[in-house]
């Protein structure tokens, strides 16, 4: 079976994409020549590498094991290029991170300083829910990941590198703002808006509370950041949310946050990757560039 690299980063595309049109678009070629490319490669195989079902496309079993097996020999190739480039003291190539939604409040600004380092960078940015991270981690897609609740069930590198508070905030106008030292059972009898079931948010709060014994009345789930933060200006609830989610001027927003026992809850931010994994200079030199970033 003969394939080229354009082949295989075609179809890597297209297994990420499921639309021919799309891995077209984003190999910059054309559709007929994108379709004929895939089908040389099916060819080649002797199976079928994705079917339609309905009006859907989906890998087959054979689609899925050349989708791995092409990922890991352009890592590797990748990883070569970077490698020489290091080896003439020079960092390019392209930075894959995928980070979870609240991550996007400060993740920008350490993504800026890191290109103006090295301005000969490319940087492919995800910024999905948690469980949308999880699956990438899982298929090993990216370099680096970062969230703040890792999956327990892998055997992943973590390294911590920025607080991750999580406080319970209230309108300004709520009676509780302004107070000190309020009791958690105070807010029995109040109404709570909070992050969707499998957000890391969601997941440290639910934890937090089952350690106090505390069983918030919840009102709604939101899927969104800024949508809570709205909900709770509008005086519909309570909610717990990052630190990093509310800025430097929730007052602006209408938004106090409470003086509640047992807040904020203590997290951290992670840059994760599997264990084993061979990290290429470009994401080594972007975890030495955190380091440097939180000492300044």
């Amino acid at each position: 079976m003969n394939a080229t690299f354009r082949q295989l980063r075609l179809f890597l595309s297209f297994a990420e994409h499921l639309s021919v049109t799309a891995a077209a678009r984003a190999c910059h070629v054309t559709q007929p020549t994108a379709s004929m490319q895939l089908r040389e490669l099916a060819d080649g195989v002797g199976m079928p590498l994705y079917e339609q079902v309905g009006k859907r496309l989906y890998l087959t079993a054979a689609g899925e094991a050349l989708a791995r097996t092409a990922r890991a020999m352009l890592d590797e190739w990748t990883a070569f290029e970077q490698h020489i480039d290091a080896v003439k003291g020079v960092t390019r190539g392209r930075l894959r991170v995928s980070v979870v939604s609240t991550a996007k409040y400060f993740v920008p600004r350490l993504l800026g300083s890191f290109c103006a380092a090295f301005p000969e960078v490319d940087i492919a940015l995800e910024v999905l829910n948690r469980d949308g991270v999880v699956r990438r981690l899982r298929d090993n897609l990216d370099d680096l990941y970062i969230m703040s609740m890792p999956p327990e069930d892998m055997e992943l590198e973590r390294h911590a590198f920025l607080a991750n508070p999580l406080d319970v905030i209230a309108a300004a106008s709520h009676p509780l703002a302004g107070r000190r030292q309020i009791p958690l059972d105070e807010l029995a009898s109040m109404r709570f808006i909070l992050r969707e079931k499998g957000s890391g948010t969601r997941l440290a709060c639910d934890r937090h509370f089952k350690a106090l014994k505390f069983r918030p009345d919840v009102r709604m789930e939101l899927g969104s950041n800024e949508a809570i933060k709205q909900a709770v200006a509008a005086s519909l609830g309570l909610a717990v949310i990052s630190r990093h989610a509310l800025g430097e001027r929730s007052d602006a927003e209408q938004i106090a946050v409470l003086d509640v026992d047992g807040f904020p809850v203590q997290s951290n931010w992670s840059t994760l990757y599997r264990k084993g994994k061979k990290l290429s200079p470009v994401a080594v030199a972007f975890l030495d560039h955190i380091e440097q970033f939180n000492r300044q």
